[in-house]
């Protein structure tokens, strides 16, 4: 049995009628900064910083639960979906489960951690 979960959710944002960053970055950041405060996730702008038209947008949170790390990933690509003014071209969902809670991956009777 896996000790958690580490959700991470790229979305690739379109926007061709877009002509300049400042404008781009008007439509992108105000989302980017509204995931940050309503879902518990991390979130970074990773791809197309300098293309004026396009952006990839990284999501990413950790829990014990792959239910709850699903689920808030979905409710993210939702949210992003629904609120800017930009088409969704691409959208990829992985969760990777991290180790395994038997004893050989908890910490050690020697004080130390196995990784």
């Amino acid at each position: 049995m896996a000790l958690g979960y580490v959700g991470v959710l790229t979305v690739r944002l379109e926007m061709p009628w877009v002509a300049s960053l400042k404008e781009k970055r008007a439509l992108v950041r105000p989302v980017v900064e509204r995931l940050k405060a309503r879902f518990p996730l991390t979130v970074a702008r990773l791809d197309g910083l300098d293309a004026h038209d396009w952006e990839v947008i990284g999501v990413a949170t950790i829990s014990s639960d792959y239910g709850w790390v699903e689920e808030t990933l979905r409710m993210a690509a939702n949210y992003i979906a629904k609120e800017g003014p930009y088409r969704v071209t691409d959208e990829r969902t992985e969760i990777t489960a991290l180790g395994d809670d038997t004893d050989e991956d908890l910490p050690g009777e020697d004080g130390g951690t196995h990784f």
